[in-house]
């Protein structure tokens, strides 16, 4: 049985994760912002699941989230860095404010969860970091440029605090899929190839865990031609964005 701090575990990816790693029989902290969701876990395994509600954009709420957790543990084996939120730049109206809001929660509270986990994880069995990140980072698209770019911040922090975990025997993975249907992407009004849904993306993150990867990328499919079209030239790529664009005047 290992301890497990999941953040964002009310909904989507992390809610099916949630329900696979008590099904394991593991023990989890549940991270969200309200207990609300995830009350009826918690009643159905008792001893196992802990709520670890808290703001975390809020660095003090996220400290006393991993003093909770300390408490009742002492340690943590696994951590996975699941919240995150996703909004659109619009054409002709570029929006500072919202972009401060995507990499505040995407990158800053990130960085908040990183501190308090660490030391959790140094402490803990065989310590394993894994953050959620994008394939978005690979490929620029239209309207993505807040996502996009805290994802982007997200994959360069990643790896390069693996680096240094590397040498204190802590493993990093980053997983990285592709469209997932969430309660963020059903806001989304254009095309998702390939979709998946939160309880398949969950079923394989939590197949390959044990394998420890640097990387968990999801539909292979989907990865393998963004992958293919962001090594075209760049001005390739900015005629490929140009006909994906949507104009002011739509």
């Amino acid at each position: 049985m290992s301890r497990y701090w999941l953040t964002g575990a009310s909904s989507g990816i992390g809610a099916a994760l949630a329900q696979r790693l008590l099904e394991q029989g593991h023990q989890v902290a549940l991270g969200a912002r309200d207990a609300e969701r995830l009350t009826a876990l918690v009643e159905r395994f008792p001893g196992q699941a802990l709520l670890a509600i808290g703001d975390l954009d809020d660095p003090a709420q996220v400290t006393d989230i991993a003093t909770r957790i300390q408490l009742a543990w002492g340690a943590l084996d696994t951590v996975i860095l699941n919240a995150g939120t996703c909004e659109y730049l619009e054409p002709g109206h570029f929006d500072p404010a919202l972009i401060e809001r995507v990499m505040r929660t995407n990158v800053l509270a990130l960085s908040h969860c990183l501190a308090a986990a660490l030391p959790l994880l140094r402490a803990g069995r065989q310590p394993h970091l894994v953050v959620m990140g994008s394939s978005v980072s690979w490929l620029a698209l239209p309207r993505a440029g807040a996502y996009g770019a805290s994802k982007a911040a997200v994959r360069y922090l990643v790896e390069s605090l693996r680096i240094d975990l590397d040498h204190e025997g802590i493993d990093t993975t980053l997983v990285s899929p592709g469209f997932v249907d969430t309660p963020l992407t059903r806001r989304n009004d254009f095309p998702m190839p390939q979709l998946w849904p939160a309880q398949r993306a969950a079923e394989h993150i939590a197949k390959r865990l044990p394998r420890r990867p640097l990387e968990i990328n999801f539909p292979f499919p989907f990865i393998f031609v963004l992958r293919l079209l962001a090594a075209l030239p760049v001005r390739l790529r900015l005629a490929l964005g140009q006909r994906l664009a949507r104009h002011e005047q739509e």
